[in-house]
Order: C-alpha cells, then sequence, then structure tokens
C-alpha cells in the first residue's frame, strides 16, 4: 500500500513537492525501507555542480569535500572536472583512492597537521592557507616553496554558522604575513575568506570584497605577486525559509570583483553545502513517543550523533512525516534521536500529525553535514547513502 506523506501550513509554503517525488517513489518500490538511510537525488546534485561558478568569470570550483565526503559524490564530480578542497590526510586519502591529480586539490584549513602538510605537499596539493607565523614556519619545514593564501577576517552576520572567529586575521596582519611568507621562502599567491555558511546575506559578500581589494592593492605595493582570490564558500539552501538563489548572489560576485580586482587574477571558490545540501533526505522511521510536562516527544532512529549534529548548531529542518489522516490536527512536538543522551534533541516546537511507531519521517536538505559529522555513539549505526 502506498504511503501518503502530509506537509503542515509552514512547509507548504516553500518545499519543491516535485523533487520530493524521487523519494516517495523510492519508498513506495521498495519491500521494506531499512532506515535510516540518506538518499541522494543525483540528478539534483549534478545540477548544483555544473550550476555552481559559472556565473562568475574565471572561477575554478574546488568542491569541499567535508560537505559529504561520499566516495561515489567524489567520483561524479571528479569526472565533470572539478577541484577539491581539503583540510586533512583523511580526506586526501579518498582522494587518492580515485587518482585525482593533486593540481586539482587545495587545502584552506589554515592550521594543519606537519603530518598532513608533508604529505599533501609530496602528492602534489596546488595551494595552502595560512594565517599565522607558526603555520608559515610548518610550510616552510613541511612543504617548502608551495604557494600559499593568507585567510582574512570578514563580516559573518548574515550567516547561520559563522566561521571568523577561529580563522582568519585582521587586514594589517594579513599584509605582515604575506611579507613574512615571502621572506620564508614560500610563494604567496593571494588570499582567501569565508562569509560564513549558509550565508543569507548576499552584502557579506560585498563587505569581504571590498576588504580583500584594499589588502590585495596594499600586497601589491608590498612587492607581493597577486594572482589568487579566492572567494570560499557559504552559499545558502533551502531549510526552512527561501533563500537568494545562486544566479542572483553570483551576478552580484562577479560585477563587484570585475570593478575591484585585475582582469587576469584566477578565482577560487569552495562550494560545499549548496552542492548537496538540497540533495539529500533522510528517511527514518519514529521508533517512540511521549508526553513530557504536557509536551508531546517523538523519537526516531537518526539523531545528533549519527547525523544530525549541525541541528546543535542551529540549522532547523523540515520534516515531513506519514500520514494515515489527511485531516489529523498538527501539534507541537520535540523531535529527538534514538541515544541514551538527554543532548540528543534534534528540534524543538516541531508541527506533526499524531505520530505512530513505524511511521516514516521525511527530513529535507540533509545531504551536507550530516554523515561526516556521524558516529557510531551508543551502537546505532551510521545511515547508508542510496543514490536515487
Amino acid at each position: 500500500m502506498k504511503k501518503v506523506f502530509n506537509f503542515n501550513k509552514d512547509s507548504d509554503k516553500f518545499i519543491d513537492k516535485t523533487e520530493l517525488l524521487k523519494v516517495i517513489d523510492f519508498i513506495d518500490k521498495a519491500d521494506n525501507v531499512k532506515t535510516p538511510i540518506l538518499l541522494i537525488d543525483n540528478e539534483k546534485m549534478m545540477q548544483n555542480a555544473r550550476l555552481i561558478g559559472a556565473g562568475i568569470e574565471r572561477s575554478q570550483v574546488y568542491y569541499a569535500v567535508k560537505a559529504n565526503d561520499n566516495i561515489e559524490i567524489l567520483r561524479q564530480f571528479s569526472a565533470i572536472g572539478l577541484g577539491f578542497e581539503i583540510a586533512s590526510d583523511g580526506e586526501l586519502e579518498k582522494l587518492e583512492q580515485l587518482n585525482i591529480d593533486g593540481r586539482r586539490i587545495i587545502t584552506s584549513n589554515p592550521v594543519k597537521t606537519p603530518f598532513f602538510i608533508q604529505k599533501a605537499h609530496e602528492y602534489g596539493v596546488k595551494c595552502f592557507a595560512f594565517d599565522s607565523e607558526a603555520e608559515i614556519e610548518k610550510l616552510s619545514r613541511y612543504a617548502p616553496n608551495c604557494c600559499v593564501y593568507v585567510r582574512l577576517i570578514v563580516p559573518n552576520e548574515g550567516s547561520e554558522w559563522p566561521l571568523s572567529k577561529k580563522f582568519g586575521v585582521e587586514q594589517a596582519e594579513a599584509l605582515s604575513l604575506l611579507i613574512k611568507a615571502k621572506e620564508s621562502g614560500l610563494n604567496p599567491i593571494g588570499l582567501t575568506f569565508h562569509v560564513g555558511s549558509q550565508c543569507t546575506s548576499v552584502d557579506n559578500w560585498e563587505s569581504a570584497l571590498n576588504l580583500a581589494s584594499d589588502l590585495w592593492a596594499k600586497a601589491v605595493d608590498a612587492g607581493i605577486v597577486m594572482r589568487c582570490l579566492n572567494i570560499g564558500g557559504g552559499y545558502p539552501i533551502v531549510y526552512t525559509k527561501t533563500v537568494i538563489p545562486i544566479k542572483s548572489i553570483e551576478s552580484r560576485i562577479n560585477t563587484l570583483i570585475q570593478r575591484m580586482f585585475p582582469k587576469d587574477i584566477d578565482i577560487y571558490m569552495e562550494p560545499g553545502r549548496a552542492m548537496v545540501g538540497d540533495a539529500g533526505v533522510f528517511v527514518t522511521s519514529v521508533i517512540g513517543k511521549a508526553t513530557r510536562a504536557g509536551g508531546g516527544w517523538c523519537y526516531i532512529d537518526v539523531g545528533v550523533f549519527n547525523g544530525l549534529m549541525e541541528s546543535v548548531g542551529g540549522i532547523k529542518y523540515s520534516y515531513i512525516a506519514q500520514t494515515h489522516d489527511t485531516d489529523a490536527k498538527f501539534s507541537s512536538w520535540t523531535l529527538t534521536g534514538p541515544s541514551c543522551d538527554s543532548f540528543d534533541v534534534i528540534d524543538n516546537d516541531v508541527s506533526l500529525q499524531e505520530p505512530q511507531i513505524g511511521d516514516l519521517i521525511l527530513i529535507l536538505s540533509a545531504g551536507a553535514y550530516t554523515l561526516p559529522y556521524a558516529s557510531r555513539f551508543n551502537g546505532f549505526k551510521i545511515p547508508e547513502v542510496v543514490f536515487v
């Protein structure tokens, strides 16, 4: 019997039901869906991959492997000529399995292990980010003469996942570090920044590019041969509200770059979430329910430890639940994972019809920063990936 899923009035406003048909069709055709699983809409993923960067002249796309390091995803992105951005020897090992040329790989992690630096350099990794004198010393020792770019702090206020506290330096220090890198035998070629993950304000890119342009000019005056502008990632996807389209973001970025920077430089970009996020849907099962302190609690077989860690940091997902009565009233539920840990709370005030044990709940836009975070804490399995 075909399963029926019901949208609440809020999610019905922005969810593309057409894209969900593949997921629901997969569920209906499967004899027994063993949850939790992450379904990846392959066509949607590749559409994203071909769209991102198309609106920025001279851009070179390096997929941020940390967003989803599934080997099949990496294989498909490699087949259409994308590059890759990595942060560790573990991520490099995955690319080695696919025989990815080191010249198609960069690393924008500003603080790297000595082992990774040496291994990446020997493999032929193209460029390394840095934001401290300590990193210059490591790079000089383990990757002599390598190309480097400095990480500049830029505003992250419009982002749901800010990235400006742990990494990056202010403009004056960035200039000093570029000069120091050159004096240390490295090859400084430019700068990088990140406006923050899931950035919903296009103004962030303008603020960032203004700061980057000013630093660029000062570096050139100081004798640094600048040729690479790395604009990082940050493109938003739809979770619980509409976001500015990628084409609009890139149109603005491209106009600013053409106005502020030389015409022959290389533009690097590192999309992650926007490549795979909205192509993924978790299929989960209800394993329990209870009333606690007067409110409903719904327990499912994936939680913050085995796939939804970003929910702890503020990412809000959209949920579509199986229904047995399309006219049943929606009410507020606390959604939790399966582990014996009170930290394992996915979301509060989730609008659901009365769930039944065994019902399926779909978690949308779950393709990025889910499985790479996942662990087997408490013995619960990491969800399988299935391409549809």
